[in-house]
C-alpha cells in the first residue's frame, strides 16, 4: 500500500501539501534537536564567553547551526528520493563540507583561509554538477552575456560575498535568523510560481528550520547563537537561492524577471551586502586598517549604540529591508540599471529613518 501510494504521489500535482508538509517536518526536527544541542553545549562547557565586542554578556552555546543543518539536510534526503533529482544530493554535499569545517570554527579555531577554500569547494560542487551560474549581467553597464569562464568566476565571487556577508551580520539576537527568514520566504514563492519544486523545498525546508532556531535564539532561559556553523550554511543557501534564481530567470526570457533578477536579489539581501560594502569602507579607508579586522562599526552596533534593544533593531532592520523588497517588485517595469541606481539610493537612505526618529524623540526630553 505505502508503495503503491509513494509511486502515484506527484508532488508537482499536490505542490502545496507537499510543501507545507517539508516545513512542518523541517519545523519538527529542529524544534526536537534544539534542547539536545542545549544540553550537551551545557554539560560539555561548550560555550561562547563574552568578550569586548561581543553584545552579549553570558556565556552562551553557539552550536546552532547542527540544528539548522540536520533539519534540512533531513527534509532534503527524504524528498530527494521522490523528487527524483541531482540538485538535492549536490546541495546536501556542498552543505555537508561547510557544517564540518563550521564545527571545527566553533569548537577550536579554523583558519580564514580554510574556510575560504572550503567555500569556494562547495560553490564550484554547484556550479559544475548543476550548471546554475550566472550568464550574463542583464545588460547592467551594457553587459549581458559573459564569457563562460568569466561566468563561473563571478558567480563563484557572488557565493563567497553572500556567504561572508551573512556571516558579518549575525552579530545580535535574531538579526541573522530574521533577515536570512524574510529572504528565503521570498525565494520560496518565487520559486512556487516558477514551478522550481525542488528548490521551493530547501527554502521551505530552511524557513521551518530557522523559525525553530528563532525561538531559541530570543529565548532569555534558553539562549543559542547559530555560530560559524550556521551562518556559513544558511548564508551558503542563500547565495544558492540566488544564483538559482538569476539564472533561471536569465534563461527564460518569458519570465517577469528576465531583466530585473539581478535588481530583486540586491533588494533580497540588501542589509548584508550593504553592510559588508559599508564596514569595508570605514575599515580600509577612514579607520586605514585590515578590512578583515573586527569592531563595532556594523550597522546593527549603530542601532545598539543608539539606544535600540537588540528585539527593537532586528525588527526594525527586517521591516526595512521588506520595504525595499516591497519597492523593488513595484520597479521591475524599469531598466535594470534605473532599477538598481534608485534601490542603492532609497536603500541605504531608509536605513537612516530611524536615527532621524530616534533624535526627534529625543529632543523635546533633552529640552525637560
Amino acid at each position: 500500500m505505502i508503495k503503491t501510494l509513494l509511486q502515484d504521489f506527484n508532488p508537482q500535482s499536490n505542490p502545496v501539501v507537499w510543501l507545507i508538509s517539508a516545513f512542518i517536518l523541517a519545523f519538527l526536527i529542529a524544534q526536537q534537536t534544539f534542547p539536545t544541542i542545549l544540553y550537551v553545549a551545557k554539560m560539555k562547557h561548550l560555550m561562547d564567553e563574552p568578550d569586548s565586542r561581543s553584545m552579549h554578556s553570558n556565556n552562551t552555546p553557539t552550536l546552532g547551526g547542527i540544528g539548522i543543518f540536520f533539519s534540512v539536510v533531513v527534509v532534503m534526503t527524504i524528498v530527494g528520493a521522490m523528487l527524483n533529482t541531482k540538485i538535492l544530493l549536490v546541495v546536501t554535499g556542498g552543505l555537508t563540507i561547510l557544517f564540518f569545517l563550521g564545527l571545527k570554527d566553533d569548537l577550536t579555531v579554523l583558519s580564514a583561509r580554510k574556510k575560504f577554500f572550503g567555500q569556494l569547494f562547495a560553490a564550484l560542487l554547484l556550479i559544475v554538477f548543476t550548471d546554475s551560474r550566472i550568464i550574463g549581467l542583464s545588460s547592467i553597464l551594457d553587459v549581458d552575456v559573459l564569457p563562460y569562464w568569466v561566468s563561473i568566476f563571478f558567480t563563484l565571487f557572488v557565493y563567497i560575498l553572500i556567504i561572508n556577508a551573512y556571516n558579518l551580520i549575525d552579530g545580535i539576537d535574531g538579526l541573522a535568523g530574521s533577515v536570512a527568514l524574510l529572504a528565503s520566504i521570498v525565494f520560496s514563492i518565487l520559486f512556487y510560481n516558477s514551478g522550481a519544486f525542488s528548490l521551493a523545498t530547501i527554502s521551505v525546508a530552511l524557513i521551518g528550520a530557522l523559525l525553530a532556531f528563532l525561538r531559541h535564539n530570543f529565548s532569555t532561559k534558553n539562549k543559542i547563537f547559530m555560530g560559524d556553523t550556521g551562518s556559513m550554511i544558511v548564508g551558503f543557501l542563500l547565495a544558492f537561492f540566488t544564483i538559482s534564481f538569476i539564472s533561471e530567470a536569465q534563461l527564460n526570457q518569458y519570465s517577469p524577471y528576465f531583466k530585473a533578477s539581478p535588481a530583486l536579489v540586491l533588494a533580497l539581501l540588501f542589509f548584508p551586502l550593504m553592510d559588508t560594502f559599508r564596514i569595508f569602507f570605514i575599515r580600509i579607508f577612514v579607520l586605514k586598517k585590515s578590512p578583515f579586522e573586527a569592531d563595532k562599526n556594523h550597522i546593527h552596533h549603530r542601532f545598539i549604540q543608539a539606544g535600540f534593544t537588540h528585539v527593537q533593531t532586528t525588527i526594525l532592520i527586517v521591516l526595512i529591508n521588506l520595504i525595499i523588497i516591497i519597492i523593488a517588485f513595484n520597479m521591475l517595469s524599469l531598466n535594470l540599471n534605473t532599477q538598481i541606481g534608485l534601490l542603492l539610493i532609497y536603500g541605504a537612505l531608509l536605513y537612516y529613518v530611524p536615527f532621524i526618529l530616534k533624535r526627534s524623540i529625543n529632543k523635546p526630553n533633552d529640552k525637560v
